[in-house]
């Protein structure tokens, strides 16, 4: 039986071989050997050599006559979800759409990522006390990862 553990083994053996900062964001193997494992990268991004390395270390250390499998290595993608800390880590600076599991939604830069959530401030026009016009004021929002449904990179071809 192919598992997890050792899809895993592998790929991070790869990994460290090629030290540049390679993580692994997702892993699935369906119920037909159906491996699906995503790649992030520290810093820049994954490289079509990344995945090529990676899933031939994995494909030629399992047995094909023990049990067939069909493996897909790909990078974690720009339009898909913020699933592990390293991933908001890499992203820090960078603006975010976050839904909350309370279904409030923000948007703004994340600044700071803690072991325990985020931080992200965005700025707003505000009335404040004893001033005729409307401000511009930064907030600041601290969200526990509990709390975040999803956060997606807002992309910007500015």
């Amino acid at each position: 039986m192919i598992t997890k553990k050792r899809i895993t083994e592998l790929a991070e053996e790869r990994m460290k071989e090629r030290d540049n900062g390679l993580f692994i964001v997702d892993l699935t193997i369906s119920a037909k050997n159906v491996i699906r494992l995503e790649l992030d990268k520290h810093s820049g991004g994954v490289t079509v050599e990344d995945c090529v390395s990676v899933s031939r270390n994995i494909e030629h250390n399992l047995d094909r006559e023990s049990e067939d499998f069909e493996l897909h290595v790909s990078s974690a993608g720009l339009d898909k979800p913020l699933r592990v800390h390293a991933q908001y880590v890499k992203n820090t600076g960078r603006d975010l759409d976050i839904l909350l599991k309370s279904g409030e939604k923000h948007t703004g830069t994340l600044t700071d990522v803690t072991e325990s959530g985020i931080v992200v401030t965005h700025t707003e026009k505000q009335t404040i006390e004893g001033k005729k016009k409307k401000e511009i004021v930064e907030i600041t929002r601290e969200l526990s990862f509990d709390e975040i449904a999803e956060a997606k990179i807002v992309i910007s071809f500015k």
